[in-house]
């Protein structure tokens, strides 16, 4: 396999992993321009030690478990090897750290520190790969049954059901676990508001993900032969309906409009590679409608504390990129064809259910165990003081 791939292959996906390795700055940024000020350290820390034990977890274990390639023993191993593979594993990592980057967002401001992140261990290493391996390597028979059914593979070309579908239904699992935060509601069921601490924050993590998921999507071919401008068009029509479903939806709010393009990334992901640019437009401006309104209802009706609302943006609308993959990429609609829309309703209901029931084994386990939510004093004072009060200063915490 090795052979066939030429150093311009190499630069190409390498050029894509460090692209979607930048996206993770995103996630940071966006959760540290949502919470109170007090908890700004934790979510800074929380995304970048996340990321290195994806890295130990992926390397390890889940990559073998998704390709059954390791770095060890055989004439197969990927440390033999010194191009496409490795860096191909490399892109694939950057994928499965977005896990618990997505749930971070989810549980912040109230979840202990040391027990996330054996979640995310857990997580990169077992339950992620698990459901890759299925999508993306043909596991278990699941793809060449649903084509031998309804005519065509699960597609999923760019993860928005495998990574963010995944993240957002095991975040809310952990999110239901966890409990909301202190005071968020009363006792009469009002919701009490925590503003964002910082909107300009917010919206650099929101560029930077927006730049890096052309990254995360038109790399996801994977070598030149097979790059798409229909992948980076589409992309750019998802986000263009996201952004102005997001403000037009949330009524001019600068945390929907933006959220609103990476609902429409999120969503687009899946059909990316097969919709005309028009599909991907729709697609992207439902999502962008789908995440203002569930958002609201999640935290002023079900009163649900996903603080960056996970659920509805990762969650709902990777469930709705990938039934879109089989509405919009159909030739009917201007797709390009090669998908059902049985397959990719049969495939995102599986990622889900292994989603929801990984997410609560893990975090009931760990609930159960060691504990997953800080206690009071914490939780008042900022997540996590070892870690909080390092960089805090008197004035600062008076503030907070």
């Amino acid at each position: 396999m090795e052979g066939l791939k030429s150093s311009a292959d190499v630069l190409f996906i390498l050029l894509g992993a460090v692209m979607v390795l930048a996206m993770h700055a995103g996630f940071a940024f966006l959760e540290l321009g949502t919470v109170r000020y007090k908890n700004q350290v934790n979510a800074l820390m929380k995304i970048l030690v996340d990321f290195s034990v994806s890295t130990v977890a992926y390397f390890f274990i889940g990559y073998a478990i998704a390709y059954g390639t390791t770095f060890f023993t055989g004439a197969e191993s990927l440390a033999q090897k010194s191009g496409y593979e490795l860096t191909r594993f490399f892109f694939l990592l950057t994928f499965a750290a977005a896990i618990p980057a997505i749930v971070s967002g989810g549980i912040a401001e109230r979840a202990k520190f040391h027990p996330q992140v054996a979640a995310t261990f857990v997580l990169v290493g077992f339950l992620y790969p698990f459901f890759e391996g299925i999508a993306w390597n043909g596991h278990f028979g699941v793809q060449s049954w649903l084509k031998g059914a309804f005519g065509a593979e699960f597609h999923d070309f760019a993860g928005s059901v495998v990574v963010h579908a995944m993240g957002g239904w095991i975040g809310l699992a952990a999110v239901l676990l966890l409990g909301a935060r202190r005071g968020r509601y009363t006792k009469d069921g009002h919701v009490v508001a925590f503003p964002p601490s910082s909107i300009p924050f917010l919206a650099l993590g929101a560029w930077v993900l927006t730049v890096g998921w052309f990254g995360f999507n038109v790399m996801s071919a994977q070598t030149l032969d097979r790059i798409s401008g229909l992948v980076a068009v589409n992309s750019l029509m998802a986000l263009a309906g996201g952004t102005i479903a997001g403000l037009l939806a949330g009524r001019n709010d600068p945390g929907f409009v933006h959220n609103g393009p990476l609902a429409g990334l999120v969503a687009i992901c899946a059909g990316s590679d097969v919709m005309h640019p028009l599909g991907a437009l729709a697609t992207g401006a439902v999502a962008g409608a789908l995440f203002v309104w569930m958002f609201s209802k999640v935290q002023n009706v079900w009163k649900i504390d996903d603080v960056l609302g996970v659920w509805p943006l990762h969650g709902l609308c990777g469930t709705w990129g990938g039934l879109a993959c089989g509405i919009f990429g159909s030739k009917a609609l201007g797709g390009l064809g090669g998908v059902s829309f049985m397959s990719q309703l049969c495939g995102t209901l599986l990622g889900i259910a292994i989603a929801l029931a990984g997410g609560f084994a893990v975090y009931g386990a760990l609930r159960a165990v060691v504990g997953i939510r800080l206690d009071p004093e914490q939780e008042f004072d900022g997540a996590d003081l070892s870690i909080h009060r390092i960089t805090a200063t008197p004035e600062r915490d008076e503030r907070a």
